[in-house]
């Protein structure tokens, strides 16, 4: 049973009971609910933005986790891909320049990610962007990887060919040659000795008395032992292989035969002044590919600077070739 509660009345001196209103009372109970609910729901809230529930805390480890290790693989692919490009560099810029190799062009490096859609299969996730940037990198890279990979197995097989390549590429002059004298004409614009017109001269001449010594100036085999009494006359062409072919052009008669191998430094036949020739030469070409090169580039091995130099000026003149 509820107390019941006075007040003074100063009018009539006494204590008189109080009289409660029913709906004052009533709205002071809707408030002070309303208040007490509100205060609830706030603390709700603050409450669950600290403490979230086990399986939203789980949800975002995983989240934070992903973010992390894709940080990482980032960090990583960075690593490799300079490292990568520095290998690249020394691939093009060193090794193949050594082993006379054709450098691989970035558009070779990069073939095969452009255009068609490779990752559409990627979409329809939350975070499909950033998967399919991963995704993208990583077979770029592995594509790198591959053909850089091969290009080093190539650069292997080439070094392990170099002492093989050293002795085939020709080196020498292909006739005895001490003081110079025998370069009688050179490789460029020349006077053709019969139609007396300027005309590209693809080789080199060497003036010597017939019957004179002719040398294989690299290791290869004899691809052609031709008799003829036009043109080269009586030539001999020598496969040195990595692309290398030689020429020994007017030759009187031949010491090898069609297949034979050859040393540097063999005796494959003898000057002669057969086909379109004036006077016993030996006319010299050196080709590597489809390219006829100037053969003053081939005197290496049997040459000092000097000498070199000093051949180098004589085969430069603008003279009458002798074919």
């Amino acid at each position: 049973m509820a107390k019941a509660k006075f007040y003074y009345d100063s009018e009539t001196l006494s204590y008189q009971p109080i009289q409660r209103d029913p709906k004052k009372t009533l709205r002071n109970t809707l408030l002070y609910s309303l208040a007490i609910l509100l205060i609830g729901l706030i603390g709700f809230v603050a409450f669950s933005a600290v403490l979230k529930s086990p399986s939203e805390r789980a949800t975002l480890r995983e989240l934070n986790n992903l973010k992390f290790n894709y940080q990482l693989l980032e960090n990583k692919m960075a690593q490799a891909d300079a490292i990568l490009e520095e290998i690249q560099q020394r691939d093009n810029n060193i090794y193949r320049i050594i082993f006379e190799a054709k450098p691989i062009s970035n558009e070779e490096r990069n073939a095969g990610f452009g255009g068609v859609n490779r990752y559409k299969s990627l979409d329809g996730y939350k975070n499909s962007e950033l998967i399919k940037e991963a995704t993208q990198k990583m077979d770029i890279l592995s594509k790198r990887l591959v053909v850089q990979s091969k290009s080093l197995d190539e650069i292997v097989k080439l070094a392990k060919n170099k002492a093989e390549m050293l002795a085939s590429i020709p080196a020498i002059q292909p006739v005895a040659n001490k003081d110079l004298k025998r370069m009688a004409s050179g490789y460029g614009m020349r006077i053709h000795p019969i139609y007396k017109t300027r005309r590209m001269h693809w080789g080199m001449d060497f003036s010597a008395p017939q019957g004179t010594h002719i040398y294989a100036t690299g290791n290869g085999v004899v691809k052609t032992a031709k008799k003829s009494r036009k043109g080269f006359g009586n030539h001999i062409v020598i496969d040195h292989g990595f692309g290398y072919e030689t020429t020994y052009a007017h030759m009187s008669k031949f010491n090898v035969r069609k297949g034979q191998k050859v040393k540097r430094g063999d005796l494959i036949g003898f000057v002669g002044t057969t086909g379109s020739s004036t006077a016993p030469h030996l006319h010299y070409e050196v080709k590597k590919g489809n390219h006829k090169l100037n053969p003053v580039y081939f005197y290496h091995n049997d040459l000092t600077p000097e000498e070199y130099e000093t051949m180098l000026k004589l085969s430069s003149q603008e003279n009458q070739s002798l074919d």
